[in-house]
């Protein structure tokens, strides 16, 4: 077996050579000075005293710097900068050394110039060994990757500074036996330029003839800001050539396929959408916030913090945070205070159900504005609870509608779900009630009633995404309902924005749709947040499914068969033309049943009730095991 060289060369041998070179360099020093000859002959006394102080001096300079307490095998930049500041101070104090001697009448004196020209050989020396032990080194792994049958072909994604230390890693560690076959970049500036040897072969658009092209087994990321659009595109081009992909801030763990769950890449919500997010220009939404009294109810949730954050930008007269917990409506509060220093906010503790307290709230601070955000929303959870559904979402807006209808309200706004539609549990049915209730305040007023509906928010307090990264970090599984379960999706800026959007474009009685593109498999999206996190589905991470919960449908949708959407001003906002409301007396009929229902529990018959309404409704028995399978 053929023996390899050892970049740990042991510091005492280094020093040893640095004597011998010392004593080399001051020779060279005179020689290149005054040539061989007479006068050489005659200054040569002097040699010998600088070679004296040199080996004095030197070896001690060189030691505090620590130029024997270091691998060398890994030099780099950083101990160039060492050997050239301890090569400097040596020299400088092996001049001052020799000046000083040169006063002394006994000492012949000697040519000032050996003292620079020993200075740049010494350079040479103490350097060139060194990094003779790096070259050496650096060949050796060489030829260890070469002679392995089983080498990787790797594509680095990325010739920017962390590309460049991917390289590095792979150059340092022949153990990875990782061949580094180029680079792919979009600058056009790096096509053809070379980092460390390896060549920018092109652009990411190309990946998949390189892959082709070059046999390429490996494929590793290296663009930490990259979007998500981006990342997805190369991991669905390698999943379908069958190329191994990975993006990871651990370099070395990256490259030796080791999983660190505390350096998971960081995911923009974004990322996860497959679409371009709605463009965010608010320029109509002013005119309705601004010098206004906005209350904001549910303001503590997600989407209500995000309203609340949103509105702050138009310079609002005042923000009333209206919500039951007091924690969140403290953290709300925190926020606004941090970033609208200037604006007056003012927290309300209070349980929408209270009429009470509603008008005493409205009465002393008049609000323009109503956005209703609060509602109870966890399906799993709701269909245990279908009493507390139907005296919140329902009898809360109730309570809310009528309020802002009696302290003359000038706008109000429902936020509402596709869940109302064809409802197949309590959370959507209530909603669907809910939003009914809203739209008869209405016609009760000359003041703008509507509701605005949309689907999943990404993100947000209790979806699957918080709860997908939990089971990432702690290494998996995650869990999956069914593999064939969609979703429409938004992230929680766009769907505000949105629904400010619409609060500038409401009239009277009437139900906002957005345009949330197309559904998308909860599978995709578990695959795509374990691939953004810099990991493998089925590798890295497994995914389980667990079955449908009660209450729960394949998938969701925004307006019932047969129903029309009209367009408005806004491209992502429709107008839906209903024609699935109750009158006002069948309406206070059924809120009065569900009432008495949930007053005397009777969960059951709420949800027969409920099916007996509401004409497309489908809600089926539940067992209440089901709300803990997430």
């Amino acid at each position: 077996m053929a023996s390899h060289f050892k970049g740990n060369v042991r510091n005492r041998y280094i020093f040893l050579v640095d004597l011998v070179f010392i004593v080399v360099c001051v020779f060279g020093a005179y020689i290149l000075r005054l040539e061989l000859g007479y006068t050489f002959r005659k200054y040569l006394p002097s040699a010998y005293w600088m070679i004296g102080v040199s080996l004095l001096i030197k070896p001690i300079v060189y030691y505090l710097f620590g130029l024997y307490r270091r691998i060398w095998a890994y030099a780099s930049m950083n101990e160039l900068k060492v050997i050239l500041i301890a090569v400097s101070c040596a020299s400088a104090l092996v001049s001052t050394a020799m000046i000083i001697l040169a006063s002394f009448d006994a000492f012949i004196g000697f040519p000032r110039w050996v003292l620079i020209i020993d200075w740049l050989l010494s350079i040479i020396a103490v350097g060139g060994v060194r990094f003779s032990i790096r070259l050496l080194a650096d060949l050796d792994k060489k030829t260890a990757s070469r002679s392995n049958k089983k080498l990787k072909q790797a594509l680095i994604v990325g010739a920017g500074d962390a590309g460049a230390l991917v390289l590095r890693e792979i150059q340092k560690n022949p153990q990875l036996y990782v061949n580094p076959v180029g680079f792919v970049d979009d600058d056009p500036q790096k096509k053809n330029m070379s980092i460390y040897g390896v060549k920018v072969l092109g652009n990411i658009s190309e990946i998949r003839r390189m892959i082709e092209r070059h046999g390429i087994t490996d494929v590793f990321f290296s663009i930490p800001s990259a979007p998500g659009r981006v990342v997805r595109i190369v991991s669905d081009v390698c999943r379908e050539k069958g190329v191994i992909f990975q993006t990871m801030p651990g370099i070395y763990e990256l490259l030796g396929g080791k999983i660190s769950i505390s350096k998971l890449r960081e995911v923009e919500i974004t990322d996860l959408l497959r679409r371009d997010p709605v463009k965010l220009d608010a320029e109509n939404i002013g005119s309705i916030l601004e010098n206004k009294t906005v209350l904001v109810s549910g303001a503590g949730g997600s989407i209500g913090r995000e309203l609340c954050n949103q509105i702050a930008r138009w310079e609002p007269k005042s923000i009333i945070l209206l919500g039951h917990g007091e924690n969140s409506i403290f953290e709300t509060l925190s926020d606004l205070k941090e970033n609208y220093p200037n604006l007056a906010e003012t927290p309300m503790i209070a349980d929408i159900r209270d009429t009470l307290r509603l008008e005493e709230i409205f009465s002393h601070y008049q609000p323009d504005i109503v956005f209703h955000a609060a509602a109870h929303k966890h399906v799993p959870m709701m269909e245990a609870n279908a009493s507390e559904a139907i005296t919140n979402n329902i009898l809360g807006t109730l309570n809310m509608a009528r309020t802002a209808r009696k302290f003359g309200v000038k706008r109000f706004v429902m936020i509402s779900t596709d869940k109302a539609v064809r409802p197949v549990n309590i959370m959507g049915a209530t909603k669907r009630i809910a939003e009914n209730l809203v739209l008869n305040e209405s016609g009760k007023t000359d003041s703008e009633f509507t509701v605005v509906r949309f689907g999943n928010v990404l993100g947000s307090r209790g979806s699957v995404v918080p709860i997908f990264q939990k089971q990432i970090q702690k290494g998996g599984p995650v869990t999956i309902t069914h593999p064939e379960m969609k979703r429409y999706f938004m992230t929680i800026p766009e769907a505000v924005y949105l629904v400010l959007e619409a609060a500038g474009l409401a009239a009277q009685r009437e139900t906002f749709v957005l345009n949330m593109g197309k559904q998308m498999r909860i599978l995709e999206l578990a695959e795509d947040l374990i691939r953004l996190s810099g990991l493998e589905p089925g590798k890295d991470i497994e995914i389980k499914y667990s079955g449908i919960r009660s209450g729960e449908k394949l998938s969701e949708d925004l307006w019932n068969e047969g129903q029309e959407l009209e367009p408005t001003p806004h491209p992502d906002i429709f107008k839906l033309k209903r024609d699935d409301l109750m009158d006002d007396e069948t309406l206070n009929e059924v809120v009065d049943h569900l009432l008495a229902l949930a007053k005397a529990g009777k969960n059951c018959d709420i949800r027969k009730y409920l099916n007996e309404v509401i004409p497309d409704a489908n809600l089926t028995e539940t067992e209440i095991s089901d709300i803990y399978t997430i």
